[in-house]
């Protein structure tokens, strides 16, 4: 199950935005792990909420776009969900945070819809929650090119 809550105001996010949201999260994870029931919790936040969450959990103090809190520690990609945290039929994998304002913006800056931007972003976040990483090329160009399959593009402003 996939749970979406929004502590933030800066803008609206609709039923549908939310359903493709859902989608995309469940796609994401089928496409890695199978089909099993992923447990995972959204929030879309406003910047003072990503910024202190940024700064209790990564020791930085400024707004970032997504953060990612995994449930379970992987080295790398994983693609074999006996090995996760369950509960009960679901597979736990973490908590994903989005600071919507930050997402309107670079949503601006790269051409897409707050839609495209806040679906990145998710897939950016459940992709982290099943090992994917950025911290070197090899990592980073595995994650967009599975950021693409999942969201069905060729190419697009993130690369």
């Amino acid at each position: 199950m996939i749970y979406i809550d929004s502590t933030q105001d800066d803008a609206v996010i609709t039923d549908g935005i939310i359903r493709h949201i859902e989608q995309v999260m469940t796609l994401a994870v089928r496409m890695q792990l199978g089909a099993v029931d992923p447990e995972i919790s959204l929030i879309f936040t406003g910047e003072e909420e990503i910024k202190k969450l940024n700064g209790d959990f990564r020791g930085i103090d400024s707004v970032t776009d997504v953060l990612s809190f995994p449930a379970n520690d992987l080295a790398g990609p994983c693609g074999d969900a006996s090995v996760l945290e369950h509960e009960g039929e679901s597979v736990i994998l973490g908590d994903i945070a989005i600071c919507v304002k930050r997402a309107a913006e670079q949503a601006l800056e790269y051409g897409n819809t707050l839609e495209e931007e806040l679906s990145f972003l998710a897939v950016h976040g459940t992709l982290h929650l099943m090992g994917y990483d950025h911290m070197d090329e090899e990592q980073e160009r595995m994650m967009r090119a599975m950021q693409r399959k999942v969201l069905g593009k060729e190419e697009g402003p993130y690369d």
